[in-house]
């Protein structure tokens, strides 16, 4: 017998990412590791700012955690952070970010974004319909 229970499915992701370090494997490999992890619009909204893209690589770690399968079965540029149109950072999936989410019952995505000169922080949090549970 299923009995289905009354609360979304919720999953959560969180990633700190330490800007100077970026900013230094930057300096080593260039802007290929750029084209390699953001996308066009991600560096755009960024402007250049390492901090901003920390904050976005974190966002991106944060969502394959919510994921439950981390960066590898996804990749990079599979999880998009836009800005919305109040400002706030939005989530945007696609390919194998996309399908993993479907997999899961994934259907909304809220992110937080925080960055100050040392260190970037995102939470990712997502949610689907209930699980229905069977009880033998």
């Amino acid at each position: 017998m299923a009995k289905p229970q009354s609360e979304r499915r919720l999953d959560v992701g969180v990633d700190v990412v330490d800007v100077a370090r970026l900013a230094r494997v930057v300096a080593l490999r260039g802007t290929a590791l750029y084209d390699r992890v953001f996308t066009t619009d991600e560096l755009a909204d960024c402007r250049g700012s390492v901090r901003r893209l920390a904050a976005r690589l974190a966002a991106k770690e944060a969502a394959a955690k919510a994921l439950g399968t981390g960066i590898g079965p996804i990749g990079w540029r599979d999880v998009e952070v836009r800005i919305g149109g109040h400002g706030e950072p939005e989530l945007s999936l696609s390919g194998a970010a996309q399908a993993a989410a479907g997999d899961r019952g994934l259907d909304r995505w809220a992110v937080s974004l925080t960055h100050d000169p040392t260190h970037a922080v995102a939470v990712v949090v997502a949610t689907g319909p209930p699980r229905i549970e069977t009880q033998p």
